[in-house]
């Protein structure tokens, strides 16, 4: 069984040498996190994954949890873990500090939510859905609901869970069935039925709180009719208290392809006792608030999941001895050489080392964008809120693709033994296939980046992204060149298709359909060769004869001539159009 290491190292050349965090966080007037408070945390952050979280992942799977008359309980061990994660405030990192939560920034969050997922994907995920509610709650809530209910959720004493899908509504949100009676006491009355709910309910808190998407029965029709509603498991009373139970049960469990730890649950809402959050049919705009926390975080997720599996298919490479060097026996006074001396072995590991690390960059970028957004002002807090909206998108569905593309090589560097459950291999391939599914499918993410976020602002936000590349590349000097011309290359592509599909879009409604999924790709392949850019900086100015700094220019120069191309490819697949698509009829396929 792998055990996971956390990639500390390189973790602090992203935050600290490549994006200089502490700066930022400083002209932020976050003057309270420094380098060494940044480091301390990663630290017990490594410490927790690795000591806590990692040892429950194997058996959490291979227990899976267990649903008996609406009761679930989590595999052996995971109450007792999820205690210690939130007496040690892992909850709370970036919750609001007048009920318990901690001013920590995004850019450090999201490192500590990928050593999570790569210990122990299903564990993380009952403590980030809590992190989310929490954040909901607090961005929407009345003074009331927040006080009653942040405090007891950031301390870990409860957990949250989001409550959108229907088994007749999947992304179609507005045509969701759930209802909300006006009660007499302000409250209202829910009744439905949810599925596919994350931690819908299990054994690892006292109380679950529920944000719930119901209509009013005189709601407008489609999405403009949804308001969100806090449905709390168990009543709480004035004095913080846990009354009665409420009208909300667990019908059962879904059995699954992968994160078999985490309850996946079927929520009946049977009159249950729920209230407003935010405004009445607005309740759409407020759930984006925990959705698109999410959407970064499942990202992270095929980040942290495919960094394990590079871990380990390294690991393995280098200690299985197969077949001769075709220069040569290396291994002279052995029966084999190991993997490492086979050309192609190396693609596959090169090619998991350069999506992953350029991933942790694109992620703390996207992170120092968030946290510009919440703590900037002017210029500049506007700027960064019109990136994030561009980047989660692609975050989220990047992310998952090239999260899963490398666990699959992950197990193929194991051959046989990848295909076996005591390696561990297959399980990360398993866990991984989900993150690109749930919080919005793929597909789903790069329509919305085409469609909402490109075509319906003019590409103002693309333009803005586009420009900070070229001025990067622009302000560069000497060997770096090298990185930055490929980098320019890729920027011109994605410039000229986001012209051509917009173009397209004012005469073909397919336009921007038949051209999302490929035109998200090209968009993802240029922002990592962005980061590899800005890796490849730092690592020039370095010492060239540490092994970390020859490692990042190695890896660069791979992805600038081996995966980067790509977008060749993918640019002609986006100018064919949408008439290969939908010309044919139903009836030939």
């Amino acid at each position: 069984m792998p055990e996971y290491k956390a990639p500390l190292r390189d973790m602090q050349f992203v935050l600290h040498d490549v994006f200089q965090a502490e700066t930022l966080w400083s002209e932020l007037g976050l003057e309270d996190v420094n380098r060494e408070l940044a480091d301390a945390i990663l630290d017990e952050a490594a410490k927790i994954s690795q000591n806590l979280m990692s040892p429950l992942n194997r058996s959490g799977d291979e227990q899976g949890v267990s649903w008996n008359d609406t009761v679930v309980t989590t595999p052996d061990g995971f109450p007792a873990a999820y205690r210690e994660l939130a007496e040690g405030g892992w909850g709370a990192l970036a919750g609001d500090p007048e009920y318990g939560g901690q001013v920590i920034p995004k850019m450090l969050v999201l490192l500590f939510e990928e050593m999570s997922y790569g210990a122990n994907m299903a564990l993380g995920l009952y403590l980030s859905l809590t992190s989310g509610a929490a954040l909901a709650i607090a961005s929407h809530a009345s003074e009331e609901l927040k006080s009653r209910y942040l405090p007891d959720m950031y301390a870990g004493n409860w957990a949250g869970s989001m409550c959108l899908t229907e088994a007749h509504a999947g992304t179609d949100l507005g045509i969701i069935r759930t209802k909300a009676e006006p009660q007499a006491d302000g409250s209202y009355s829910i009744t439905g039925n949810k599925i596919f709910i994350t931690g819908g309910e299990h054994d690892l808190t006292e109380n679950i709180i529920h944000l719930v998407l119901a209509k009013l029965p005189d709601a407008p029709a489609g999405s403009k009719g949804i308001s969100l509603f806090l449905v709390p498991k168990f009543h709480v009373n004035d004095d913080g208290s846990l009354g009665e139970r409420n009208e909300v049960s667990c019908g059962s469990v879904e059995h699954k392809m992968g994160i078999h730890a985490s309850a996946t649950c079927v929520l009946n809402f049977d009159g249950a006792k729920g209230y407003l959050v935010g405004e009445l049919n607005r309740g759409l705009a407020a759930m984006f608030t925990m959705m698109n926390y999410e959407r970064l975080s499942v990202g992270v997720q095929g980040l942290g999941l495919s960094s394990a599996s590079y871990q380990s298919a390294l690991d393995y490479a280098q200690e299985r001895l197969q077949g001769r060097s075709p220069a040569g026996p290396e291994n002279r006074d052995g029966p084999a050489d190991s993997l490492m001396v086979h050309p192609d072995v190396r693609r596959m590991l090169l090619t998991q080392k350069a999506y992953v690390e350029a991933g942790r960059a694109f992620a703390v970028f996207v992170g120092q964008q968030l946290d510009t957004a919440k703590f900037g002002s002017g210029e500049a807090q506007q700027r960064s809120a019109g990136l994030v909206e561009l980047l989660t998108p692609i975050a989220k569905a990047f992310l998952t693709d090239k999260g899963l593309e490398a666990t699959i090589i992950g197990q193929q560097v194991f051959g046989g033994h990848g295909y076996v459950r005591e390696w561990g291999m297959e399980q990360l391939v398993r866990d991984t296939r989900i993150a690109q599914i749930y919080e919005g499918a793929n597909g789903i993410q790069a329509l919305d980046l085409m469609g909402r976020k490109i075509a319906s602002n003019g590409g103002q936000n693309m333009a803005v992204l586009i420009q900070e590349m070229r001025d990067f590349a622009a302000a560069a000097e000497g060997e770096i060149a090298e990185f930055t011309q490929p980098l320019l290359d890729a920027v011109t592509e994605l410039e000229t298709l986001t012209a051509t599909v917009l173009s397209a879009a004012g005469d073909d409604p397919h336009a921007i359909g038949a051209a999302s999924v490929e035109y998200l790709h090209i968009a993802g392949l240029t922002i990592y060769a962005y980061m590899w850019a800005r890796m490849a900086g730092v690592a020039l100015a370095a010492d060239q004869n540490d092994a970390f700094y020859a490692g990042k220019l190695h890896t660069a120069r791979f992805f600038m001539q081996r995966l980067l191309p790509q977008v060749k490819s993918l640019a002609e697949s986006v100018r064919a159009g949408s008439a290969v698509l939908m010309d044919i009829p139903v009836e030939a396929f």
